[in-house]
């Protein structure tokens, strides 16, 4: 009892004597062990819910100059008013970027509603759909805010096709379907596979990623498209970000897409799909690898590439045909216009 008595004597002196109260250093102790808190999680899959939040009108794109002063900007919302800023010369992805300039910055938005552009040589303004931006040497530049359409956005199935979900009553061909009903529609839901399995085909999709600032990587509207219910093409909420194999265009763990072409939250994008299935001899082992080409927003991001093995939490390789499973992650994403074109 003395030792113990004694040693924290000493210990209050060597304190004092540096002259750190004891209270003080047990305060610093206490800052040190706390972690920062996390943000509560914030998943909304209706645009006009969306809007209630201030800073949905200040994330997604943003472009403004000609020629070779051409800039492309994408904002993403980082929770609580914070935002990256990924400044691209010559325009956004596929559309002038060349994939490879790019500087980033940081915004933060105040009370007004306006927020304010802050890095390196960089500096500017975000009021309503308007952007001013100081970079580097370049004249000062007035960029406005647009909202991209997918070029194939809206693509009628040509005759012949198998309409997996082209509106209501068609839930009705995927185990598990239901209709997930919005302010805007009525449209797919995840965690499904279609009743009918194919082998070589070409397919259309729509799909809408959620609103979700608070949250970030893997965690931030993920879903992924099962080709046989054996090949994820990613789809996950990957707008200003490199584009890796685990991102949107991606084939999961095989292929990044050639440029990220994920537009923002709760923007309608498309994938068009054309798959070639493995095949095996008849001893049952495989002799090709399975290929696929895939258009993220109508931009070729997958050209002709090899699927070497299934993806995870897909099923084995097998010279039958499969269904197309959509993933579902706890993220309300939502799916439209669905179709497959057989190919013999």
């Amino acid at each position: 009892m003395f030792r113990c008595l004694l040693a924290g004597l000493l210990a209050a002196a060597a304190l004092a004597a540096a002259g750190v109260s004891p209270t003080a250093a047990e305060d610093k102790k206490a800052e040190k062990k706390e972690t920062p808190k996390k943000k509560e999680r914030v998943a909304v899959a209706d645009p006009e819910k969306a809007k209630a939040d201030p800073d949905f009108a200040v994330q997604g794109e943003y472009a403004g100059g000609e020629g070779t002063a051409k800039i492309g900007v994408q904002v993403v919302a980082r929770g609580g008013g914070e935002f990256d800023v990924k400044i691209l010369a010559g325009g956004l992805p596929g559309d002038g970027w060349d994939g490879k300039t790019a500087t980033k910055a940081t915004a933060r938005r105040g009370e007004d509603g306006q927020a304010a552009i802050t890095g390196k040589d960089v500096s500017g303004a975000i009021a309503g759909k308007k952007m001013t931006l100081k970079h580097g040497t370049a004249p000062d530049a007035t960029l406005s805010k647009v909202e991209r359409v997918s070029k194939t956005f809206g693509a009628k199935p040509p005759a012949g096709a198998v309409v997996l979900f082209g509106g209501p009553g068609d839930e009705a061909n995927w185990n598990g379907g239901k209709l997930t009903e919005l302010s805007d529609g009525k449209f797919l839901n995840v965690g499904i596979k279609s009743k009918q399995k194919f082998g070589a085909f070409k397919a259309h999709l729509e799909f809408r990623t959620p609103w979700m600032p608070n949250s970030t990587g893997q965690g931030r509207g993920n879903s992924g498209v099962y080709l046989q219910d054996r090949y994820e093409l990613q789809v996950l909420d990957s707008f200003g970000l490199n584009g890796e194999n685990n991102e949107a265009g991606g084939f999961y763990t095989l292929h990044k897409p050639l440029v990220n072409m994920c537009y923002p939250p709760l923007a309608w994008q498309t994938y068009d799909i054309e798959f070639t299935p493995a095949v095996f001899g008849p001893d049952g082992k495989k002799t090709k690898n399975a290929r696929a080409t895939v258009l993220h927003n109508g931009v070729k991001v997958q050209d002709d590439v090899e699927l070497t093995k299934e993806s995870g939490g897909g099923q084995g390789e097998k010279p039958e045909p499969g269904p197309i499973q959509i993933q579902n992650h706890n993220d309300p994403l939502v799916f439209n216009n669905v179709w497959v074109v057989e190919v013999k």
